[in-house]
């Protein structure tokens, strides 16, 4: 088994704490985009980077969030041609109770509501093609998550520039 690449961003790089979250269905074919890409850069291993996988975004997650400076949401999108990256803000007042499963902007406006603080927050999102019952990723799927990567490093390393 080979190591990870090293990565272009360093430790001595990066002085602000990012958080990548990708979510989706690993058992779903391309819906395991999110949880591909963020296992990704967990490889990376940089220290001032951290990494989720996870199956569905949870409550649980508006503390860790609330901890860093800039937040990366990964998810594979249904439909498109292209990998699309965009700002993410606190979803409006929509009242309570939370659910166990959230969208990224309701999860941003429960890190709000509980600690009054939110990072800078942006999505990544990956078209699929093969949403079938398997662990693997389309061909397709697997060019985009190269290109969703690239999109990670340029956000943390246009973070940290500012």
């Amino acid at each position: 088994m080979t190591s990870p690449s090293p990565h272009p961003l360093t430790s001595s790089s990066l002085s602000s704490t990012v958080l990548v979250i990708g979510y989706g269905n690993l058992l779903r074919g391309d819906d395991g985009i999110g949880q591909t890409v963020a296992m990704r850069v967990e490889e990376w291993e940089l220290p001032a980077v951290r990494s989720r996988s996870v199956h569905q975004l949870m409550p649980e997650l508006a503390q860790e969030l609330s901890e860093v400076q800039l937040a990366i949401f990964v998810d594979a999108a249904l439909w498109g041609d292209e990998v699309s990256v965009s700002t993410l803000e606190p979803a409006p007042e929509q009242g309570l109770p939370w659910g166990h499963s959230l969208s990224p902007s309701r999860l941003l406006a429960l890190c709000q509501w509980l600690y009054q603080a939110v990072p800078q927050t942006w999505m990544i999102s990956v078209p699929g093609v093969d949403f079938s019952d398997s662990d693997r990723l389309s061909p397709l799927a697997q060019e985009r998550v190269a290109i969703a990567l690239n999109h990670i490093t340029h956000l943390i390393q246009n973070h940290h520039n500012c």
